[in-house]
């Protein structure tokens, strides 16, 4: 697919910190990799991707319709952590592609 976006830039809140991202289309399988790869953050993404702990938890910023469906399972998880709302997402179930460039993502910490 070529989405004619060269880099995609994310912004991404952890705490009081802001971290400006740049990555490639293709460069990770998920959101949650790249947190993962480029941001230390503690007791995050504890099933490294499978969809249920609900450590990886975010809000990304913007139209929830314009980044890729949310599966049952991913649904699940996010009610299981009361964490259900517009905007709310397991980052290992986003795809880094051109939707996210330009948005922000919060990481979200035990509420």
């Amino acid at each position: 697919m070529n989405s004619g976006v060269k880099a995609i830039h994310v912004r991404v809140v952890v705490g009081d910190q802001e971290y400006l991202l740049e990555t490639s289309p293709g460069e990770y399988r998920s959101l949650m990799a790249l947190l993962y790869d480029r941001i230390y953050i503690d007791c995050f993404g504890d099933c490294r991707g499978m969809g249920r702990c609900g450590t990886c938890r975010v809000f990304i910023d913007g139209d929830p319709a314009l980044i890729t469906g949310m599966d049952r399972n991913e649904a699940s998880t996010l009610a299981k952590a009361g964490s259900v709302g517009e905007g709310v997402r397991l980052s290992c179930q986003v795809i880094v592609d051109h939707l996210l460039d330009g948005r922000t993502v919060r990481v979200l910490g035990e509420e």
